[in-house]
């Protein structure tokens, strides 16, 4: 009799893993539900999701979280990325963030909460999809653009944000905490860690070259991506020219794995989310589509990695 009650305790500790989300009924797959709310850090915060339309509450999903750029929300994110439709985001539960004022911290011209306490926002978002779905916590990925890129590399520097996530991705990233190359203030809680960054040369926001923003001075984009080769330990680079000359692909070797880093510069892209069909980031440029798809690049990208248990 205690063998079995043994047993069968630890039958329910194998479990416990999908206790929480799995198994219960989603409401509404396929259709975004916006500004669901949560306490965090004392303040009350939102964010939205969207569930894959063949969601099965006994499968479990991968997450990718997008986090807005400044004077923009989750919403804006999601309708300017398309990461939402299915032909990008496939089998992955979608979640959209909202910074506190519209922006995220780093810069010097957001109010409203700190970077640790966004960085606790991520962890109780997390905490709050466990709750209610079945989510796969080895395959957590985060993607942002301009300040909300800039927020990924925060992310990506914090020994408690890194440790959620499988990949990071920026675009057009401000990056105005990450200033002092490869070592300094930057604690990955292990490595390596996955990082894809696509910008524009002809970028007027978030120049490709650095210098002053309008939060702060920020690095050269090319620092910044060759920092995060060092910091994982990477041994091989390979480089290729695409599209007349247009974009430039830049992709390292880590730990034996290719395309751990990974950089996309394309000159005639300006401060927009990069896509080859009109979308609003460009329309507010303004600019036509461009000779790539970032959502496309960073999903493939996302794909390849997953969290070591």
């Amino acid at each position: 009799m205690l063998l079995l009650l043994i047993l069968l305790a630890l039958q329910l500790a194998a479990a416990a893993p999908l206790a929480n989300g799995c198994g219960k009924k989603p409401f509404l797959p396929g259709i975004t539900q916006y500004r669901f709310k949560l306490k965090s850090s004392g303040k009350s915060r939102s964010y939205s999701y969207h569930l894959p339309s063949n969601y099965d509450p006994n499968k479990q999903y991968p997450v990718v979280l997008g986090f807005h750029g400044s004077s923009s929300t989750g919403l804006f994110f999601e309708l300017d990325s398309k990461m939402s439709e299915e032909r990008f985001s496939k089998e992955k539960i979608m979640v959209y963030p909202n910074g506190i004022g519209g922006s995220w911290a780093g810069p010097t011209y957001h109010k409203g909460s700190s970077v640790d306490e966004d960085v606790q926002f991520v962890q109780d978002i997390v905490k709050d999809l466990e709750a209610k779905f079945c989510i796969d916590s080895s395959q957590i990925y985060g993607v942002g653009m301009s300040n909300g890129g800039g927020f990924i590399g925060s992310l990506a520097c914090s020994p408690v944000g890194s440790g959620i996530f499988a990949a990071l991705a920026a675009g057009s990233g401000a990056f105005y905490t990450d200033l002092n190359g490869p070592s300094n203030g930057c604690n990955p809680s292990s490595k390596p860690l996955p990082v894809l960054e696509v910008h524009g040369g002809s970028d007027r926001t978030v120049k490709y070259a650095g210098g002053q923003g309008d939060g702060g001075p920020l690095p050269p984009v090319s620092d910044w991506v060759n920092w995060w080769a060092q910091r994982n330990g990477c041994t091989s680079k390979t480089e290729s020219t695409t599209h007349g000359g247009d974009v430039h692909h830049s992709s390292w070797t880590c730990g034996g794995k290719k395309g751990v880093v990974q950089h996309y510069k394309v000159d005639s892209l300006g401060h927009c989310w990069a896509d080859t069909e009109l979308n609003l980031s460009q329309i507010s440029v303004p600019q036509g589509p461009g000779p790539i798809q970032a959502s496309s690049i960073i999903m493939q990208f996302f794909d390849q990695f997953a969290k070591a248990a």
